[in-house]
């Protein structure tokens, strides 16, 4: 099943590690660090609007291990998600 996850992407349940709160788990120097990793590959999209700050991030393993910035809360993210919001 697929979901909206902001702008024009589309994510694919069956992809999606975890999505996570930007404001609870980026506090975290593990978080950091793999932020920085995943940078340094080019594997972070932002979903947000211009001028929009991110408000969660998904993690996904295809096509790579990728994060997604979302402007959504994690709790719209996972209800989008269970009910198959495009």
């Amino acid at each position: 099943m697929y979901f909206h996850a902001g702008q024009d992407f589309v994510l694919n349940t069956k992809s999606i590690i975890g999505i996570f709160d930007l404001d609870t788990a980026g506090a975290s120097r593990r978080t950091q660090a793999f932020f920085r990793g995943v940078e340094r590959s080019g594997a972070v999209v932002d979903t947000c609007a211009p001028g929009t700050v991110p408000r969660s991030f998904a993690v996904t393993d295809a096509p790579q291990n990728t994060v997604y910035l979302c402007a959504l809360t994690p709790a719209a993210l996972r209800r989008r998600a269970e009910n198959g919001v495009l």
